[in-house]
Order: C-alpha cells, then structure tokens, then sequence
C-alpha cells in the first residue's frame, strides 16, 4: 500500500503532502515532486504514514524520483541564476527609482519561469522592468508583491527570544493575531514588546491564548471585589501560570494569594447561576 509523506519544499518551507508511489522513503531523504509551479526539490520531514491514518481531500501528487546528482547540480545553477536575477533588478529598479523593495527571486526548476517577490505601498508600474528582465533572460517574468509578514518568513532573521523566526522555520499559514491576545496574557501593551521582526503583532502571540482564556473562566476578573482569608479587597493583577491573584485589601495592604484562598459566597453564586438559566 502506498503511504502518505510530508514534505518541505527547500524554497518556501512549506510542507505538502505527497503520494510517495512504489518509493521506501525515511526522514531526511532527498526527492523530487510535482508542484503547481512545477517540479521542486524537498526533503521528507516526517516518517511515512499509511494512507488510512488520514483521508487527503483530493488525490495526492506522487513523488517522481529520490534526488539524483543531476538534480543537485540544476540546483545549484538554479540558485546562480536567482543571484544574477535579482543583482539586475535591483540595479534596474534603483536606476528607473521604482517605489518598490526586492525581497526574493525564484527560479522555477525546469527554467519555464521567474518569480521575482518585492514589497510596495501601493500598486506599481514595473512594465518596464519587465521588459528589461524578459529581454536579458529571456523567460517568463512573474512580479509578485507580498505582504510585510510574508516578506519576514522569506527572508528570515532571529526574534526577539533568540530563536529563528517561528514564520521562517516551522509555521506554514499565518493565524490571526489581535492586541486582544496581549491583553488576555497580562503582557505589557508596549509595541516593541509585542511586535515580530516584520512590524505586527507577534505570532507567539496565539500559541498560548487559547489556554489562558480556559484558566481565567473561573476566577475573579481585575478589578472584582474578593473575599479572603485575611480580609476584603480588589483584584489588581491575575497570575495565571501561577495560579495566583493580587489584591489589595480595604487596609490598603497588597498580597498575592492562591486561588484557594478566595472564600467564595455560595449563596451569590447560586443566585448568579440561577440568572444565567433563566437567559436560557
């Protein structure tokens, strides 16, 4: 039976999945696939699935052939050529002071193609730059503009942890972020605290989310009036890693204390749940 391997595309990073056909693949292994744009090289990043284990939408590219020396040297003249391409442009666009910013060029494998990735405010005239890069390579010229996050995944650098960029090396689709993430999360809402190497918001930012807005259903929000053990206060800051609440008490008295030294009022809590059945 044929099984299901994932592979990450050396150009882009993302991960696809392939029919790996009558090929005993492992981790690590060099292969050729069929893409929309063409045939690419990847390496298998995952050890091969059987078919059953999941059910592909729609029927799966195969895997043409493990790498060969061959291979490895077109990619090699393949890359030789992307220098070149964007050496020109470059040149091209500082000399006719196009409003745009190259960020990458793709050489497609069989040559059928360029791709070159730039960034811009708005919408750009590059006819012209077309016809100067079909005229020295002659080939298919694509401009393709993207966007600020993309361009940082393409580019990539280190965050501000230390680490390459999450959107360089193992994220495949950019999730939603919101400032809403960093206000759950008790994070400072300084934006060179919570903003990535492109400028927005941080993508770490939804990684934890969901379990923060789960810890928080069920203690006293900020600013709720608590009864303790040592008396009445606020709730001005929540921990909830910790699992730990600071209040500060009628006495003007600041402490951080457990969740378990809340003394709850049952007799508010039924009524309040009796109002929420009643909305029912």
């Amino acid at each position: 039976m044929n099984k299901i391997v994932s592979v990450r595309l050396s150009k882009n990073n993302k991960i696809n999945n392939f029919d790996s056909g009558h090929f005993v693949l492992k981790k690590g292994d060099k292969v050729m696939v069929e893409t929309e744009q063409g045939y690419a090289m990847g390496v298998v990043c995952a050890e091969p699935r059987n078919q059953f284990e999941e059910i592909p939408g729609r029927a799966l590219n195969k895997i043409i052939r493990l790498a060969t020396d061959e291979d490895f040297k077109k990619i090699g003249e393949k890359m030789d050529q992307e220098k070149e391409v964007y050496s020109f442009c470059y040149e091209r666009i500082k000399e006719k002071a196009i409003p745009m910013n190259m960020v990458s060029v793709e050489s497609l494998f069989d040559e059928s193609k360029i791709v070159v990735y730039f960034t811009a405010d708005g919408r750009i005239d590059f006819r012209e730059l077309v016809k100067d890069l079909v005229q020295k390579f002659r080939t298919r010229i694509e401009m393709r503009q993207i966007g600020i996050r993309h361009k940082a995944k393409m580019v990539g650098a280190l965050g501000t942890c230390g680490r390459n960029l999450c959107c360089g090396s193992f994220l495949t689709n950019f999730a939603p972020v919101s400032i809403k993430m960093a206000k759950g999360q008790n994070l400072a809402l300084n934006p060179s605290k919570i903003s990535g190497m492109c400028g927005r918001l941080m993508c770490c930012l939804a990684y934890e989310y969901d379990y923060y807005e789960q810890a928080k259903k069920n203690i006293p929000k900020v600013g709720k009036r608590v009864n303790t053990r040592q008396g009445e206060g606020k709730v001005i800051r929540q921990n909830v890693l910790r699992k730990t609440l600071t209040v500060i008490l009628d006495s003007a008295e600041e402490l951080e204390i457990s969740y378990d030294d809340i003394i709850r009022d049952e007799s508010a809590k039924n009524n309040e749940d009796d109002m929420e059945r009643s909305n029912y």
